[in-house]
């Protein structure tokens, strides 16, 4: 099927668009910087595989005519649509492995196409994958469903791409479950208004793929998860419309929309939601704060997010991760806070940060001047180094995998009265494997959310990867780090979903009476059970 609208080529194998990314040169940089930092030795740069070189199985069924102008079975689109952007995808997708490729896409233009797909895909027990945007690293959206379905169809929202309606007085607007991040905001610009929501995947991620895995955002504090911005979902199942009032709030009984906030496509697939929206800023005040001690600057950390003053970035970088990211030199950590606002000068909460991290012997290597209007601190030096490295991340991590290193990230969450001796078996349990399993190689964490209650622990594990086995040793690893971390007490997610990748610590996580009761809401919306079989629960 030829696609109506002009689309960017995405690329069959890594992050992003055909002709971005980073150069030869570049990929070549950073494998010197990791050798020279924490001793790994990259290989010769390996090319990304070829689309004839892949191993995609032939197509097990195609659409009935009335869907067949809504379909495609292109070789490039089913490669496109097979898998995610975690390491385990990237090592699989360079050695041409799309075992799993969907038998064919489909690009619905409304919710009666929805509609008609599901249909179709029950009465035939084709299993319908939700993909939002592709972005997925906890294979969420790769079609592995087992033999018990008679084919398998990838469904792309991409043309549900509108924001259909902005209500300034209530500052909040409908919009399309299949908009793309960038998308969104340029049609939310000319209103004056933003939804401010930016996760790491914002440029590949869609709003509907958000709501889906309960995503993080922007926010540091406060308002963290898309939850936060919902104010409305309406989703067609297999048993047809399921559509939640919109309302600033409601005590009426358990939460409607939060059976599909978190769902990751097992109910039904999102196709709009009312979501609440904020001014764009005009105000900002930023500095990065550096402790000798990671100790103190947990300590900043904490104060600051039970203090009220709720910044909107407040990242804690330990020694490791400010050299990992270029961000320090590995001999301080590094605490950036930043306030913004569309209402008022921010002096007076920047000056108590400044206070605070005072109190926890932090002090920051630029002059902190307050409140700017344009580009400030968060865009230079050491800060402006960890933002540079953060939204070149998804390019970043496709170089590793290339280098033939091991470079993969888990994250969590815990309570504050935990999280020393918590940090401290998970760090021991995972440097370990990396020792064992790799002989060289580093784990650093960072908090990349924190709350008065508990810090979201991040933790990036690099290794030095041996050709053939790099699957087989990151598989390690990962079972080491989160059997660990579940056996401490934290989750096993704190923003990256559950998909296939994390079931078996979810299953452990989760009440069992819980897991009861989704299954049975599952059975009523999808008697069939062909939404996304293998996320949350079994088919």
């Amino acid at each position: 099927m030829a696609l109506a609208e002009a689309q960017r080529t995405r690329k069959v194998w890594g992050w992003g668009y055909e002709g971005d990314g980073l150069s030869e040169a570049e990929v070549e940089d950073l494998g010197r910087e990791m050798h020279l930092r924490f001793g790994v030795q990259p290989r010769a740069i390996a090319a990304p595989p070829a689309l004839s070189a892949l191993g995609l199985p032939e197509p097990r069924l195609g659409p009935p005519p009335s869907l067949e102008p809504l379909c495609t079975q292109d070789p490039r689109e089913r490669a496109v649509h097979t898998l995610g952007k975690s390491y385990e995808d990237l090592v699989r997708g360079i050695r041409g492995d799309y075992r799993h490729a969907p038998d064919m896409v489909a690009y619905p233009r409304s919710e009666q196409d929805i509609h008609n797909l599901l249909g179709w895909s029950a009465d035939r027990h084709v299993a319908a994958i939700p993909f939002g945007g592709g972005s997925s690293v906890v294979r969420g959206i790769e079609p592995d469903v087992g033999q018990d379905y008679g084919g398998t169809v990838s469904v792309d929202l991409r043309h549900l791409n509108r924001v259909l309606q902005v209500d300034p007085a209530s500052r909040t607007a409908l919009i399309e479950g299949g908009i793309f991040g960038p998308d969104l905001e340029d049609q939310l610009k000319p209103h004056g208004l933003t939804l401010r929501h930016f996760p790491q995947s914002f440029e590949m991620s869609t709003l509907g793929g958000w709501i889906a895995t309960r995503s993080g955002g922007h926010y540091a504090t406060l308002f963290t998860h898309i939850d936060d911005f919902v104010e409305g979902v309406r989703a067609i199942t297999p048993r047809g419309l399921y559509e939640t009032r919109r309302l600033p709030g409601s005590g009426a009984g358990p939460d409607p929309a939060r059976l599909l906030i978190g769902s990751e496509g097992t109910l039904g697939i999102i196709t709009r939601a009312w979501m609440r929206l904020q001014e764009r800023p005009r105000f900002r005040a930023s500095a990065p704060f550096e402790f000798e001690r990671f100790e103190d600057a947990c300590g900043a950390a904490r104060a600051i997010a039970q203090s009220g003053l709720w910044p909107a970035n407040c990242r804690l970088l330990d020694h490791r991760e400010a050299l990992f990211s270029s961000a320090g030199d590995g001999t301080r950590s590094l605490l950036i806070v930043t306030f913004e606002s569309a209402d008022h000068a921010l002096d007076a909460w920047f000056s108590r940060v400044v206070e605070i991290c005072g109190e926890f012997h932090g002090v920051s290597p630029v002059e902190v001047s307050g409140t700017s209007t344009a580009a400030d601190a968060a865009h230079r030096g050491a800060a402006g180094a960890w933002r540079n490295a953060f939204i070149a991340g998804g390019h970043r991590h496709d170089a590793f995998v290339r280098l033939g290193l091991i470079m993969e990230t888990f994250e969590t969450a815990i309570t504050w009265d935990r999280f020393a001796d918590f940090h401290a078996a998970v760090l021991a349990a995972t440097e370990a494997a990396v020792q064992r399993v790799c002989g060289r190689g580093m784990v650093s964490c960072r908090f990349a959310y924190v709350y008065p209650d508990g810090p979201a622990p991040y933790y990036t594990v690099l290794g030095q990867g041996r050709s053939g086995s790099e699957l087989e040793q990151w598989a390690e690893i990962k079972a080491e780090a989160s059997d660990a971390l579940i056996a401490a007490g934290g989750t096993i997610t704190h923003h990256h979903a559950v998909g296939r990748y994390h079931r078996q610590w979810y299953d452990q996580e989760r009440p069992p009476l819980f897991a009861e009761a989704f299954r049975a809401a599952r059975r009523v919306l999808d008697p069939a059970g062909i939404m996304n079989p293998g996320v949350l629960v079994d088919g």
